[in-house]
């Protein structure tokens, strides 16, 4: 009887890559330790994924694609970011996969549609457009990141950890509110600059010097066509 073919095993890659990268680095994520992680072989695992790269993009896109149906369920901001938390709690090693070097490419031009999701919560509530909002988001986005970080790698327990995470959704409405009775007009640094673009897939970008053709090519490197059936684009209307 011909084998036949198992329906978890790329999952089983993919969970095995985000253990041995959370843990070790990428020194550690190697074909043959993701195979043996796996529990298959490294021959298998290569007529899957092409190589290292790949299989980190096929896990940045399944948590992303998790991490907005999860998000798309709240009905309000506040709903949003607490999802949020106890969703990087739950997927701890696939969370820390996906926000290590995120404003790099290929991962800077990917799709980011939590981000987005957030930041229409967000000018749904204060008005005027998304990317008027980005900097506002970015604090929030920041907030919620550092502390989703302190509770995974802090060890934190109960009721700390209870604590920590809604000092956290607190510290969220404090701002939201403030930023509300102000219009915004409260401040700090430089105004922010239209060339700086986030959450936009290709159009994003951090630096002046990422014209100099490289965003180009890490566009074209985000989106090859996958080997395995991974989403190419997120709807982000609630």
């Amino acid at each position: 009887m011909p084998r036949q073919p198992d329906p978890q095993l790329e999952q089983r890659i993919l969970e095995a890559a985000s253990r041995l990268r959370a843990r070790g680095g990428e020194k550690a994520l190697t074909m043959r330790a993701v195979a043996k992680a796996a529990g298959t072989t490294t021959p298998t695992v290569y007529e899957r994924y092409r190589d290292r790269e790949d299989i980190l993009r096929a896990l940045r896109f399944q948590t992303r694609m998790e991490l907005f149906a999860t998000l798309r369920r709240s009905r309000t901001l506040a709903q949003a970011c607490q999802s949020y938390l106890e969703f990087a709690l739950e997927h701890r090693h696939a969370y820390e996969v996906l926000h290590d070097k995120f404003a790099e490419p290929p991962s800077l031009h990917e799709p980011w549609p939590s981000f987005n999701l957030l930041r229409e919560r967000l000018t749904k509530r204060l008005g005027g457009t998304p990317r008027q909002h980005t900097r506002l988001m970015l604090s929030l986005w920041s907030l919620m990141h550092g502390t989703a970080m302190l509770l995974i790698r802090g060890g934190a327990v109960e009721p700390l950890r209870t604590q920590m995470l809604h000092a956290c959704l607190d510290g969220v409405e404090v701002i939201v509110a403030e930023n509300a009775r102000s219009k915004g007009r409260t401040r700090s640094g430089p105004k922010w600059p239209a060339s700086l673009i986030l959450g936009e897939e290709a159009e994003s970008k951090v630096s002046q010097g990422e014209d100099n053709g490289n965003t180009k090519s890490a566009t074209r490197s985000a989106r090859k066509k996958p080997k395995t059936n991974r989403p190419r684009a997120f709807r982000t209307a609630p």
